[in-house]
């Protein structure tokens, strides 16, 4: 038999003062419950009632057996309730592991909303550039950020959030001193920050995927990096549409021949299983999908200094 069942009716014999009654508040047989503590004490060796046909009464094995069972069933019970309360509040810490990038005003505002909601949860944000295990580094969700699924670890269940476009992009004062390009034959005269070693910029427009070869001053081995050096006018680099929007940097940096897109990821929800999700993370997951409404086709980034001219230019390459 189960020895944590044995356990439970043996403490209800002692509590209840006889096998009797202790059948009858578990709802069991008299020769169940006999066997229960018989075969509790033929495992551990030792003796813990004795009996007789008037009474029972603990031996000293017995009060120390009793005493400790019954603050471990106690915990045991404790911690229960505690798992099937959080079915229904959210509580605890949830560790989540996003691209150091996406730490802007709109994650900030998505994290004080969900501490409004959920306010026994606390979010434990880790921002790095590289894909964490999310199992052997103890992480309950990640954010990836990825151009196609067979780029997310296999195994692990992913929920797609939104679309993302990012778009080439550069800092005001270093368009006053360069210029801004009108055209996809301007850019072999600019400078541009590379993201790992490439030396070329894949830009989709129109007519498709068109690659240009590219004068790199300088390279970096996150986004955050390059897109501070953008900021700083070191040069060109795609950049997410979203950081153009940002309080810190929208008067800083501007968006160049918009008429093309540079990548268009998808944001993905990364976790370990679907069965028995926290709620924690359900609700983390449910909340960022909500506020996470697709930006329409239609609406594109302004690009100042465009004229007539160069949107006949860009819209026929």
């Amino acid at each position: 038999m189960d020895t944590l069942a044995g356990i439970r009716v043996f403490r209800q014999v002692v509590e209840q003062g006889s096998f009797v009654g202790a059948a009858a508040r578990l709802d069991l047989s008299t020769a169940s419950v006999s066997k229960h503590v018989m075969q509790l004490e033929g495992r551990l060796g030792v003796r813990l009632l004795n009996r007789t046909s008037r009474a029972l009464s603990l031996t000293e094995q017995g009060k120390a057996y009793f005493e400790r069972s019954k603050s471990i069933l106690d915990e045991l019970e404790a911690l229960e309730l505690e798992l099937g309360s959080s079915n229904s509040t959210p509580r605890g810490t949830l560790r989540v592991t996003a691209p150091s990038w996406i730490a802007g005003q709109r994650m900030a505002e998505f994290l004080v909303e969900y501490q409004r909601r959920y306010p026994d949860v606390v979010v434990d944000l880790t921002l790095e550039d590289r894909f964490v295990d999310l199992v052997e580094e103890g992480y309950d969700l990640a954010m990836r950020v990825v151009s196609q699924t067979n780029l997310l670890q296999p195994g692990l269940v992913a929920r797609p959030v939104r679309p993302m476009t990012f778009y080439l992009g550069a800092s005001r004062d270093y368009l006053e001193r360069h210029g801004t390009p009108q055209a996809l034959e301007d850019l072999q005269q600019h400078d541009f920050i590379a993201i790992g070693n490439s030396n070329s910029l894949v830009l989709n427009g129109r007519d498709g995927d068109i690659e240009i070869p590219t004068k790199v001053v300088l390279r970096h081995r996150s986004l955050w990096g390059a897109s501070s050096s953008v900021a700083a006018g070191s040069g060109l680099a795609p950049l997410p549409a979203s950081m153009f929007e940002e309080p810190l940097l929208k008067d800083v940096l501007v968006p160049v021949l918009t008429d093309y897109v540079s990548w268009r990821p998808t944001l993905y929800l990364v976790y370990v299983s679907r069965k028995y999700v926290p709620l924690t993370i359900r609700s983390f997951i449910d909340l960022m999908v909500e506020r996470s409404c697709p930006v329409p086709a239609s609406k594109k980034l302004a690009q100042p200094g465009v004229d007539s001219r160069t949107r006949r230019l860009t819209a026929a390459a």
